[in-house]
């Protein structure tokens, strides 16, 4: 496959850009043909968009035609000369858009098979090992599952619904999935000794989450990285070969490697902001623990500017869910007149019938936190709003919901911090 991309790939500058909306299953071949040169790059979107987030989508990234499972179409404004992208490029991936306005990103056949080749030789999987996809073949953790088969020569097989049939006939099966989904498999019980290795990433995992699955039989592999890395490019604190990832300036994380992206579809200025001289600026705060492995302490983003401190949404929702009364939590920031921002933990009791009270939320954070990091807000729900790639909706988060408990603008000194 990398030597027939070498031979198509030099001969012509540019290629045309497909969007392809087509079920997992069906993805394989346009994905290989984008691989090895032989057809045009391609832009996974899914089949099961709204209309009009489709269209939305379509006139912002510009592709030269649409494939579905009707057939191939010209794209609207195909002929402005818009439908078209560097040879190098072989996929387009939308970003999940979680805190911003998606984008497309550009990745190319070396990057991506560069990723998948690392990830297999960390595992230790063996030619011919299959893959379970559960998940959206849009995102890149599902896209990375097919070219970690393509390279593997192995047939993935394809699952909807990750539950515990799909557990059950794993069959040795690698998988990659997000906590939610680990959460769910763990809270329903289910024996995870079936599946091979188990790449969790897309989000945080709690420490609670990863006991329960190591209990349950799972080969469970934490991993860091984005779009812009083709996947995870970080195992378990440790980059893959080939790649350095390391806090800069600011504790931002920066990473350098043969995995990163090539730019942002159509928008030169916004690359140029993240990508120079070989590193890629991410918005993630990290720093290296004592063992030397990369540790992420939440995003730029994820900061909570409240009474002039500091606080990482990410920090204090990892101390939530040490608390037995809490399943799950995330913490995010809303306006405040006093605070500027204040403290929202948004929680999923662990019994609905008996949730956790603000007051003892604010006392379990403050015994290993600052006192500014304890929730001055508190919305419980029956389960976190999540993005089609299963991360947490943190712009939803931010604005919707109406809280249980409060504190006021103004507080005792008691509550003080």
């Amino acid at each position: 496959m990398a030597a027939r991309s070498v031979v198509n790939l030099t001969m012509m500058a540019t290629r045309p850009l497909h969007a392809v909306l087509l079920p997992p299953a069906d993805m394989l071949a346009p994905l290989a043909a984008a691989l090895d040169g032989s057809g045009p790059a391609i832009l996974p979107l899914d089949p099961a968009l709204p209309p009009q987030r489709r269209e939305q989508l379509l006139a912002g990234l510009a592709p030269a035609a649409i494939r579905t499972a009707g057939g191939l179409r010209a794209a609207r404004g195909a002929g402005a000369g818009r439908g078209e992208v560097d040879a190098s490029t072989a996929v387009v991936i939308v970003t999940s858009g979680s805190t911003g306005e998606p984008k497309g990103v550009e990745l190319s056949a070396t990057a991506l098979l560069a990723s998948a080749r690392a990830s297999l030789d960390r595992l230790g999987a063996a030619p011919g090992d299959r893959w379970l996809c559960c998940l959206p073949v849009s995102h890149v953790a599902g896209i990375q599952v097919l070219v970690r088969s393509l390279v593997a020569g192995s047939t993935p097989v394809i699952r909807d619904r990750l539950d515990a049939a799909a557990a059950a006939a794993a069959g040795g099966a690698h998988v990659s999935m997000v906590p939610t989904q680990l959460h769910r498999l763990v809270e329903a019980g289910v024996d995870l000794e079936p599946f091979g290795k188990i790449l969790l990433g897309g989000a945080g995992a709690p420490p609670r989450l990863l006991a329960g699955a190591r209990a349950a039989g799972g080969q469970v592999v934490t991993t860091y990285g984005m779009t812009e890395t083709c996947g995870g490019c970080v195992y378990d604190g440790v980059p893959l070969d080939r790649v350095r990832a390391e806090p800069g300036a600011g504790g931002l994380v920066r990473i350098a490697g043969p995995v990163l992206f090539t730019g942002y579809r159509l928008r030169p200025h916004l690359t140029a902001e993240v990508l120079a001289g070989g590193w890629f600026r991410t918005s993630d705060i990290g720093a290296i623990d004592g063992s030397g492995r990369l540790v992420i302490r939440g995003r730029a983003d994820d900061v909570i500017n409240t009474g002039g401190e500091k606080v990482l949404g990410s920090e204090v929702a990892a101390a939530l869910e040490t608390c037995a009364a809490v399943r799950q939590a995330v913490v995010v920031g809303r306006p405040d007149p006093e605070w500027g921002e204040r403290v929202t933990a948004v929680v999923v009791p662990a019994d609905p019938a008996d949730p956790p009270d603000l007051g003892a939320l604010r006392s379990h954070v403050r015994q290993t936190l600052p006192a500014s990091a304890a929730p001055r807000e508190l919305v419980l729900v029956g389960a976190i709003p999540l993005l089609p790639s299963g991360k947490p909706d943190l712009r939803t988060l931010r604005h919707a919901g109406r809280p249980t408990a409060a504190v006021p603008g103004t507080i005792t000194d008691a509550m003080r911090y």
